[in-house]
């Protein structure tokens, strides 16, 4: 097979938008409904649910991987391509996605639109500042770092022992030089001398909240809930009890309204939120799973990484905190990540065969929900028609409800039309969905239950740091909330090296993160960064303009 596909960038500069009026308008939205940024972007008020609180909700259907490799295996370019191949089929399909983070754009990943004639636009404009959402959030969370800076100048009324404080600054930038910082320097009117660090934007509480808040009143709370740190008496101080949460839900009224774009072929899209999978839940934001239900018959929304990482946090985390009852689960593949996971990259047909013990363990995974998974071979260039079929026998048999070739790059909807009557097919069935584990476990055993029953692990090993955060969350109250496990997304383990399908490894938690405002603990997993670093030859280095002043570079 051979491809003269245009790059994404080419594709999606000479494309011919719609504008986001009518496109609203064709989805039953109505002018009160929404808020133009410019001729093909909006934000979507949620008086929307409200209006159409008596509509039936469509069908929910998740979009996951195996596990990926450094060149990804094309998960947002399957989520747009199974819309658009929806819409070729005559339904009423909207996609969810969360936001583009500047980090991986500028990083390793480039581009977060979706590839090939499979992409959502206007490309450019949501792989960079989009309606602002991400650097509101920033914005946000840093005041309340510089609020928490300015209480203990002037005289700490609320006692807060500075030894404490775990709220760290953000911005939405590789940069690891900024892991870990001093500030404070310079005398005593530039504050109180300590370290800290910063997060990648992506990482922090505020993202997170921002992602699961259902209206303005329940964000407010929220924000009112996070805790920065402690008192010397040991009670948590909370963004309350500075006096920030208000002016922090201003900053980001605009921001929890998702944001309305559309794909190559007319579907609509709901882009908003933005959370990374590997460290926090990893899923577009709840409200606009919402939305897209009450205004579509099936909605597609994409989880970040492995079924391991954004889909399991999807279904033990978000589905519980909104109602959400999925109805399927598509799990993408790719010969080139079967051949990597067998270690052998130039490998053939047993290569494939061999690396397939990844495939069916995350086709396990999704059974062991109660959901049925439909496969999506999701096929390169330099495939040949002898790979891919081995792929989806190979998936047939390992327990997949269907495995159907996705070749949508190339072509468009036209390119998943099977894949599309698959997840139909398979949004009509019976299932038995649940989540893995009770809220009211304890958190050492909800940890025990992802690593055994989803990682595949033996067991689980607690550092000294998280055993002494489990017992202070136990005293405090509150351990029965979701696990949210910040981990590697290149393996099934902790350890990236660990490819295909390992066991018998031991699951490393260093230490626990109460997310109070968000309502989860993160857990730390091995060495896990919160803020990335950019490589040797990021993708910022190809981008520019040109002498008509269109970019150029950009993935």
């Amino acid at each position: 097979m051979t491809s003269s596909v245009p790059s994404n960038l080419e594709i999606a500069q000479d494309h011919e938008l719609e504008s986001i009026a009518d496109l609203a308008g064709r989805y039953g939205l109505i002018p009160t409904d929404y808020d133009t940024y410019g001729r093909f972007k909006a934000k979507v008020d949620l008086g929307v649910l409200e209006r159409l609180a008596d509509r039936p909700d469509g069908k929910l259907v998740c979009v996951t991987a195996i596990t990926p490799t450094k060149a990804g295996e094309g998960k947002t370019t399957t989520s747009v391509s199974l819309t658009q191949g929806l819409g070729k089929l005559g339904r009423q399909p909207m996609l969810c996605l969360r936001e583009p983070s500047l980090g991986p754009v500028f990083g390793i990943k480039g581009g977060a639109a979706g590839g090939g004639y499979a992409q959502v636009v206007p490309m450019e404009d949501l792989n960079l500042h989009f309606t602002g959402d991400i650097h509101a959030i920033g914005a946000a969370n840093n005041l309340l770092a510089a609020a928490l800076e300015a209480h203990l100048l002037h005289g700490n009324k609320l006692g807060i022992d500075p030894l404490t404080i775990g709220w760290r600054r953000c911005l939405d930038t590789n940069d690891r030089a900024l892991r870990q910082v001093a500030v404070g320097l310079g005398g005593r009117a530039n504050g109180y001398p300590r370290e800290t660090g910063f997060d990648i934007t992506a990482a922090s509480e505020v993202m997170a909240i921002v992602a699961v808040a259902s209206d303005l009143p329940d964000l407010r709370r929220r924000l009112g809930a996070i805790t920065v740190a402690s008192t010397h008496e040991g009670e948590p101080v909370t963004a309350d009890d500075l006096q920030a949460a208000g002016a922090m839900t201003v900053i980001l009224k605009e921001t929890l309204k998702p944001n309305l774009i559309q794909t190559l072929e007319g579907q609509a899209c709901l882009m908003h939120a933005g959370p990374f999978a590997n460290i926090a839940h990893g899923n577009n934001s709840l409200v606009a799973d919402k939305v897209a239900l009450k205004l579509a018959d099936i909605v597609i929304t994409e989880s970040g990484f492995g079924s391991d990482m954004g889909m399991e946090k999807f279904l033990d985390i978000v589905c519980p905190i909104g109602g959400l009852a999925p109805s399927a689960v598509v799990v993408v593949a790719t010969v080139r990540a079967l051949k990597h996971h067998a270690g052998a990259p130039e490998g053939g047909l047993d290569a494939i065969e061999q690396g397939s013990a990844n495939l069916a363990r995350h086709i396990a995974i999704v059974k062991r929900f109660g959901l049925e998974p439909v496969v999506a071979v999701n096929r390169r260039p330099e495939d040949t028609d002898e790979e891919c079929e081995l792929v989806r026998r190979l998936a047939l048999e390992q327990g997949a409800f269907a495995a159907e070739l996705n070749e949508a790059f190339a072509k468009g909807g036209a390119g998943a039309t099977a894949l599309a009557e698959a997840v139909v097919d398979t949004c009509e069935r019976p299932n038995t969905f649940a989540p893995l584990y009770e809220l009211d476990a304890t958190i050492s055993e909800k940890i025990e239950t992802v690593a055994t029953r989803v990682y595949g692990a033996a067991g689980v090993s607690f550092l000294p740091a998280a055993l002494d955060a489990m017992q202070t969350l136990a005293d405090g109250g509150l351990d029965k909330v979701p696990i949210c496990m910040a981990k590697t997304h290149l393996s099934l383990s902790h350890d990236p090296l660990l490819v295909n399908a390992p066991e018998g490894f031991t699951v490393p938690i260093r230490d626990l993160r109460p997310y109070t405002g968000a309502g989860w603990i993160v857990a730390l997993c091995g060495d896990m960064m919160t803020m990335p670093g950019l490589g040797i030859s990021p993708a910022l280095q190809q981008v520019d303009i040109d002498e008509t002043g269109r970019t150029v570079g950009l993935f």
